[in-house]
């Protein structure tokens, strides 16, 4: 199954095939951009089981150098999915998990229909 752009909310979004590439570092991270480029996307919405372990590892410093890429060309990444095995195994990366949420380019979320909550428009009025 190809990796397809939908329109989330007027977001374009490279949502990524389950059964795709996984990704491992950096160049892999940079063919991914290209192709959402492409597509012209504004996110990717990457399954979190193309993701290696070394990503979830911070110490291997995969993570840092991908979300930096991403950042680089001011494209969001979504990783969608269950990753409570790799969250539970220490507190590092739940930290890193949680700030990501709070942020604007990254976000860790289980699945595409909690994006669209995410890309959801504010509410109008106060």
């Amino acid at each position: 199954m190809p990796d397809v752009l939908h329109d989330i909310h007027g977001t374009p979004v490279l949502v990524c095939a389950a059964d795709g590439a996984p990704l491992r570092g950096e160049r892999d991270a940079t063919d991914l951009i290209g192709e959402a480029f492409h597509h012209g996307a504004a996110w990717v919405a990457l399954p979190a089981d193309r993701l290696s372990d070394d990503f979830f590892r911070l110490r291997t410093r995969v993570a840092g150098d991908v979300v930096q890429k991403f950042a680089t060309y001011r494209l969001g990444l979504a990783v969608l999915g269950d990753i409570s095995r790799h969250t539970d195994a220490g507190t590092a990366l739940r930290d890193f998990v949680r700030e990501s949420n709070r942020g604007r380019l990254l976000w860790f979320l289980p699945d595409l229909e909690a994006l669209g909550e995410r890309l959801a428009p504010a509410p109008a009025g106060g």
